[in-house]
């Protein structure tokens, strides 16, 4: 069941099949924004609205690869973030800044899926070649065979690969007068992405080597020690869908994180 019942409320999430429930109730918001005993709570509030943006520019990072998530990747990125402030010693909280760049380590071999991970589906390990200075990336999928190399949970007949760049700014500390005071060091290059994928080829076959180039290299000239880059890759199964045509099938896939620069 979902919904409310007297002071409870039930609901769902992605990533489980239980039902969460949760009372209600609580202080009222206008407690929490003028009390004198939520000052602390107020400033820790303020690092979290960082937070969600910093989850937020990482999700767009990522492109298409998100899509394959198998779970609600936010809150996981958002405590990412917070653990990435507390790194901060340099400002009072509040007002640490959140540097990605310095940590980058942080977001390497992140994985999208909890059920079945991408290196536990697909069993080669792709070869990665950035570069930072040009913003591009080319990624190299070894020979293998699809039949014995790949895990196909669901028997799906096609599959594709999916490889994308991405940029990620760190985020600074701003008083404003107008709610958030955390804002992306380099606006231009929060959240870019550039996504590439292959044809659909057979999940029963030999797979020659597939390559994939992907590029922000228009973006290049603005790029600073302030922006992190992430190269994720994923992969999708497909069935023939309306009129013929091969069609993704949805939570048949996974994606990860290869590389950050």
């Amino acid at each position: 069941m979902t919904g409310g019942v007297k002071g409870l409320s039930f609901y769902t999430i992605a990533g489980t099949d239980k039902v969460i429930v949760r009372t209600k109730g609580g202080p009222s918001a206008r407690r929490i924004k003028e009390g004198k005993e939520f000052a602390e709570l107020r400033t820790h509030q303020q690092e979290w609205s960082g937070c969600i943006k910093f989850s937020q520019s990482v999700k767009k990072a990522l492109g298409e690869t998100y899509r394959l998530a198998d779970y609600n990747v936010s809150p996981v990125l958002n405590g990412m973030g917070k653990n990435l402030m507390k790194l901060d010693t340099e400002h009072i909280v509040g007002e640490r800044l959140l540097r990605l760049s310095a940590y980058k380590q942080a977001l390497e071999n992140f994985n999208l899926n909890r059920n079945f991970a991408f290196n536990a589906v697909l069993r080669i390990n792709p070869i990665v070649d950035v570069n930072r200075e040009t913003l591009t990336a080319s990624i190299a999928f070894p020979r293998f065979n699809s039949g014995t190399d790949l895990l196909n949970i669901q028997r799906l007949p096609y599959f594709r690969l999916l490889v994308c760049i991405g940029t990620v700014s760190d985020m600074k500390f701003e008083p404003s007068e107008y709610g958030s005071c955390y804002f992306p060091a380099q606006f231009d290059l929060n959240g870019c992405s550039a996504s590439a994928m292959t044809d659909w080829l057979s999940a029963n076959d030999q797979i020659a080597e597939q390559k994939l180039k992907v590029s922000l290299e228009s973006l290049s000239n603005s790029l600073s020690d302030n922006v992190t880059v992430i190269v994720s890759a994923g992969i999708e199964f497909g069935n023939v869908g309306f009129a013929g045509q091969i069609a993704e099938v949805k939570r048949a896939g996974c994606a990860k994180i290869l590389g950050v620069g």
